[in-house]
Order: C-alpha cells, then sequence, then structure tokens
C-alpha cells in the first residue's frame, strides 16, 4: 500500500484527544514530520512537535506548510482558521472527523440536541465549501460512539463512576448500538490519506458489531475487576424519568430504544478498513497518557 505521508509534514488538529493518541504514533513509524496541536501542553520529540493553543486563532505565523492536515477538533473552528489559510500552489490533503449526530440528533425532541446536529451538518458543508475553495480534497469520517483511550464522555464516565461506587445502573432499552474503537478511525484516516477515491466524501464508521444498548451496558460492566451491584433500570421508569430529567438526559433516554448505527459498505469498500467488534477491556475507561 502506498503511503503519501512518508517524509512529509502533516498538521494535526486535536493530537491529544482519544484518536489522537493512536494516530501520532502510526504517523511517526511511517516517517512523518509531525507537527500537533493541542489546548494542554506536551513535550515535544523527535519527528513530533506540538504546539499549545485553540483554534481558529492560537497558532504561531511559522507552521509548516503541511501535504496533510487532519483535524479531531470542532469543525466550524478548523474551517474558520482554514478559510484564512495560505497553501499557495500546493493544498494540502484534509481529514477532518464530524459524528454521526449530524443524522441520530436531526429529530430529537430536544432542541440543544437538533441545534447540534445541525452545526454539524453546516460545519461538514463549509467545510467542503474552503477545500473547494483552495483545491484541496476533503474526506469527512461520521463515527459512532467512540470507545478505547478513557477520554469520551459516555461510557468511560459511567464505568468510572461504578469503578469507585460498586454500583452500576443498567438501563433497559433495545435500541441498537455500534460502538467504534478510537484506533480504528486512526486507521480510517491513513487509509483516506493513502485513497484518492475518498475525496469529497462523507464517511459514517461504526464498530464491528451491532448490539443492544442494554447488552453494550452489559459488557462494560462485565469489565470492572471487582464485584458489582447490578442496578436495572426498566424502560417504564425511564419513560417515566423523562419528564423530570435534566435537558441533558432527556435525549439519551428516548434514544435508548432507537437504533443509533452506521453504514460500513463505503469505508471497507474505499478503505478496505473493518472495525473491530466491541470487546472493551478495564484499562480503556482510563484516561491514557500521552
Amino acid at each position: 500500500m502506498p503511503e503519501p505521508t512518508r517524509g512529509f509534514p502533516v498538521l494535526v488538529f486535536g493530537g491529544s484527544s482519544q484518536i489522537g493518541h493512536f494516530l501520532l504514533p502510526r504517523l511517526l513509524a511511517r516517517g512523518a514530520s509531525v507537527t500537533a496541536l493541542s489546548r494542554r501542553a506536551h513535550a515535544s520529540r523527535p519527528g513530533l512537535h506540538w504546539l499549545q493553543g485553540g483554534l481558529p486563532d492560537a497558532l504561531p505565523r511559522e507552521l509548516p506548510h503541511p501535504s496533510a492536515i487532519v483535524s479531531f477538533g470542532p469543525l466550524m473552528a478548523f474551517t474558520e482558521w482554514l478559510a484564512r489559510a495560505d497553501f499557495g500552489s500546493e493544498p494540502p490533503r484534509v481529514i477532518a472527523t464530524s459524528s454521526m449526530s449530524a443524522e441520530t440528533k436531526r429529530d430529537s425532541d430536544v432542541p440543544s440536541e437538533r441545534a447540534i446536529a445541525q452545526l454539524l451538518r453546516d460545519g461538514e458543508q463549509a467545510l467542503a465549501a474552503a477545500c473547494a475553495r483552495h483545491g484541496a480534497p476533503w474526506t469527512v469520517l461520521r463515527p459512532t460512539l467512540v470507545y478505547g483511550a478513557g477520554l469520551d464522555k459516555s461510557l468511560s464516565p459511567i464505568a468510572r463512576r461504578a469503578w469507585r461506587t460498586r454500583v452500576f445502573p443498567l438501563p433497559a432499552g433495545r435500541g441498537l448500538r455500534q460502538p467504534v474503537h478510537a484506533e480504528d478511525i486512526a486507521l480510517a484516516v491513513l487509509a483516506a490519506l493513502d485513497c484518492p477515491g475518498s475525496a469529497g466524501r462523507i464517511l459514517p464508521i461504526g464498530g464491528g458489531e451491532r448490539l443492544s444498548a442494554s447488552e453494550m451496558f452489559a459488557r462494560v460492566r462485565q469489565t470492572l475487576p471487582h464485584a458489582n451491584l447490578p442496578m436495572p433500570l426498566p424502560l417504564w421508569l425511564l419513560r417515566a424519568g423523562q419528564r423530570f430529567a435534566p435537558a441533558k438526559w432527556r435525549g439519551p433516554l428516548q434514544r435508548l430504544d432507537a437504533d443509533l448505527v452506521a453504514d460500513n459498505s463505503e469505508l471497507q469498500s474505499l478503505l478496505g478498513v473493518t472495525p473491530r467488534a466491541f470487546q472493551p477491556t478495564a484499562e480503556m475507561w482510563f484516561p491514557v497518557r500521552s
């Protein structure tokens, strides 16, 4: 397989994110010269130069001219920076992540969630427009629920809380889930960099297994190393609680019976990436050290 990133400068926004944690070592293994941006300070090392700051404004002027740009942060902020950047006559390859929430939250009963879905779709369109002005090929990946590095805000907080309290809530839910490991998204990024045919595409990416929401939570519970008390939450109780739950919980409670999945057919046919099944382990719920 060709490796266009070998020896080339690559700029990564969100380098300390859960996907960045898996992507950066693979880029370095290819011999790429990586400049990574994070809001936290990190020590640079051979081949990897860290910058501290945030988009769209906190970047120094002396950035290397990248052959490829990868972004794991908010699309709108990245697009605002991208629209102002000057790449001369050699536009970079651009890969960015969005979220399947662009579709799954489109018709939510919670206004703030509908706004998130719209913001994601607007960001995808703005990215395509900015890249078109530069003549830069782009690909957007839309992951489902991401896990694997302890940095997510969905399964990891639940597991860590149960680790402390030894009580694990098990909400009933017949809706299908498709958790995707952050390393599989990193592999998809690399494959997209190598695949000209993925340019101009928005590609969903879910895990290699679809399972019910209740089974997903049960598997997370099974990873805990000590005994814990299961606390079943039946559907009738969850539905009753929707009336009184804070707004941030109403949407997730309503979606317990909805399928939140991705069609991986384009991902597999274009990029040759087949994400792994959901087989979590205990260490996945604690933040990795970069």
